[in-house]
């Protein structure tokens, strides 16, 4: 059933023509790794150090699933369980390893989901941000590049961690000396995955040509990079929370004094030159 759906996708996406497949490479692009962290990083830089906090975490937390439930399922993408499927070109850049659940979607589920579920936030802005995470999921379906159940379980992880994660943070609050805690627990479970993926076997699949469908070894390094991410931030968490502490606001009022106003009147001043040279030589 799956792969019908993925056909009917395509089918519709090529009756269609490359409109709507711009627009969805573009929502793809919202939901890639670095996109999001970059995101991430900003909100958590300049725009509230605890939302972002609880973004980073949950982000993290989704990605040590996301790659668990990847090297446990060892499902093969899609043009490979059926010939039939065709995926966009543009897109099998960023479709790489087994296909369940979907990263993208995980992403989504991080980011964009996780300000959907965050009440604080207003209406309008948690039904923008639910309707974006939602568009990222289905541009996967749209593109051939994964399967309904791939999105479906990479979006509900996504949404389940970041859930989970603001419970904790509201734990953490109410304990503050239990951050030592969480930091090992979180390591702890993220050792937990690498180890499993070191040590399960993989398909050993090969394609007419002779190559590997999918390399377990380098899926296996995937997984580790999200261990390392997961580690790193914990251990930074820590001890930023307790040795720095920085602010925000300062961060703002700093960055607004020493880029933001000089980048503002270096611009006018080209606004002035240009229109002034414009009026020198006959231009409105």
């Amino acid at each position: 059933m799956d792969i019908n759906i993925l056909l009917a996708w395509q089918n519709f996406r090529n009756g269609l023509g490359a409109c709507l497949e711009s627009f969805m490479l573009k929502m793809s692009f919202l939901g890639e790794m670095n996109t999001v962290l970059i995101f991430i990083a900003l909100i958590y830089w300049c725009v509230s150090k605890n939302f972002g906090n609880y973004l980073l975490m949950g982000w993290n937390g989704g990605r040590v699933v996301n790659g668990f439930l990847k090297v446990t399922a060892c499902v093969y993408r899609p043009w490979i369980r059926d010939a039939r499927i065709v995926p966009s070109a543009e897109a099998l850049p960023t479709a790489t390893g087994y296909s369940f659940p979907s990263g993208h979607s995980t992403n989504a589920g991080a980011l964009y989901g996780g300000g959907a579920i965050r009440r604080e936030l207003s209406k309008a802005l948690r039904i923008t941000l639910g309707i974006i995470a939602v568009l990222i999921a289905l541009s996967r379906n749209y593109l051939g590049v994964h399967t309904p159940q791939d999105i479906l379980v990479g979006l509900g992880s996504g949404l389940l961690v970041m859930w989970l994660t603001a419970k904790l943070i509201a734990w953490i609050e109410k304990n503050p000396g239990k951050d030592i805690l969480v930091m090992f627990v979180g390591i702890g479970i993220a050792v937990a995955v690498a180890v499993f993926a070191a040590l399960k076997s993989y398909p050993a699949d090969y394609d007419a040509a002779g190559n590997l469908l999918v390399d377990g070894a380098k899926m296996a390094a995937d997984t580790y990079k999200g261990v390392g991410w997961c580690i790193g931030y914990l251990t930074g968490w820590v001890l930023e929370k307790r040795y720095i502490n920085f602010s925000t606001d300062s961060f703002i009022q700093m960055f607004y004094i020493s880029f933001i106003f000089p980048w503002l009147i270096k611009h006018f001043e080209r606004v002035r030159e240009y229109r002034s040279g414009g009026a020198d030589h006959g231009m409105v």
